[in-house]
């Protein structure tokens, strides 16, 4: 038995040899070399069909990811002029103060804390008394650009690939505004590693249905054209130290290391006229600065 067992298995091997050393023996079982001129055109049109279907897929690909593509940027900057803002030096990149920006935000957030106030039993119990009146007392705006905060030397490769929502400031910090795949896991981790007991120091929320936030939405705001001109534009924006810690749970961004020596950076959308409700939001996708 045991015998043929082993003469069994030689034998399938070298069917195996017989096959790799013949390809044309296989190829003439599934490709007979003798077609019929209806069934020549068939594999013809087929050819054409997945053809087009692999041509479609990567002129689609390469439409999302020519605006990251520098070359590219350079050389159709000229044909697009007014999807571009310019601005003269770092300084007037901004249209409004960080002290505006910081009162902005802080009235949105007391007001969703004070929304929220059932759910905030255990954080309000921590506060002082003082700051617990303020939000328990009855009593909107800029909305951030969202995601992981990753310094120009911190690695970002691996969520960078297939990934239309990085956003890099001017000083080369990258802002990843992906909720899927791994950039998801990376904003997870950090988040739940930065919290300090009842205290989230970032909202996740954003990566869910249920936003508790309704302003994290800065990274699907589309590129002006053209056609459509901007009404809302990018503005970098440092966290201060002094940021209330029972509100830090609505800043949809963490930092990638813990230890990161700089304050947190946000990106926020400014208006540039009065929006409309239902309004599409457009902005610019490149600035430069001379």
């Amino acid at each position: 038995m045991q015998h043929n067992f082993l003469k069994g298995r030689m034998a399938d091997f070298s069917t195996l040899r017989m096959t790799l050393i013949s390809p044309s023996r296989w190829r003439s079982r599934f490709f007979p070399s003798t077609l019929t001129d209806g069934e020549n055109q068939h594999v013809s049109l087929h050819v054409q069909i997945m053809f087009r279907i692999v041509m479609k897929r990567i002129q689609d690909k390469w439409k999302s990811y020519r605006h990251r593509f520098v070359p590219w940027i350079a050389l159709n900057l000229r044909k697009n002029e007014r999807t571009i803002r310019q601005v003269t030096e770092r300084s007037k990149d901004r249209l409004v103060s960080d002290e505006v920006v910081s009162e902005t935000l802080l009235h949105l957030f007391r007001a969703l804390l004070r929304n929220d106030v059932a759910q905030q039993g255990e954080v309000l119990r921590l506060l002082p008394a003082s700051t617990q009146t303020r939000y328990l007392s009855p009593e909107t705006t800029e909305g951030p650009d969202i995601g992981t905060i990753y310094q120009a030397y911190e690695p970002i490769l691996f969520q960078s690939i297939g990934n239309p929502f990085v956003f890099r400031c001017i000083d080369h910090v990258l802002i990843d505004g992906n909720d899927k795949g791994i950039s998801k896991i990376v904003y997870r981790s950090c988040s739940g590693r930065d919290r300090i007991g009842p205290f989230r120091l970032s909202d996740i929320t954003w990566l869910t249905a249920n936003t508790e936030n309704p302003l994290a939405v800065g990274q699907y705001v589309n590129n002006c054209s053209n056609e459509r001109a901007a009404n809302v534009c990018y503005q970098e924006y440092d966290v201060p130290e002094a940021f209330p810690l029972e509100l830090r749970q609505y800043l949809p961004n963490v930092n990638y290391r813990h230890d990161t020596q700089r304050p947190l950076r946000c990106v926020v959308l400014v208006a540039l006229r009065d929006i409309c409700p239902g309004e599409e939001l457009f902005s610019n996708y490149f600035t430069i600065v001379h």
